[in-house]
């Protein structure tokens, strides 16, 4: 199991600190982020939690998945690669 988790339904109103402090409950935090969007910065209700160790990230998935955040229920697994983009392109031709 990897120590990078993706957190998923979240609350526009969360923060980074929020979601840092939430899952300091199940160990020591690496790094916490939402993600934004780039031309608005508004959370787009998801983000990464990075524990110190596998064991904190099982036990964070264990308690945090499904749990509400803000009155939302969080989506808490391991974060998966990125898959590679194809095809993209800004050219309209």
């Amino acid at each position: 199991m990897g120590k990078k988790l993706y957190v998923g339904n979240l609350s526009y109103s969360v923060t980074d600190q929020t979601l840092s402090n939430t899952f300091a409950q199940c160990g020591t935090v690496e790094s916490a982020k939402i993600i934004t969007d780039r031309d608005t910065g508004r959370s787009k209700g998801f983000g990464f939690v990075e524990m110190a160790t596998d064991d904190q990230a099982a036990a964070a998935i264990s308690k945090f998945n499904e749990a509400n955040l803000d009155g939302r229920p969080m989506t808490v697994n391991e974060a998966k690669p990125m898959a590679p983009r194809h095809g993209r392109s800004n050219s309209r031709y």
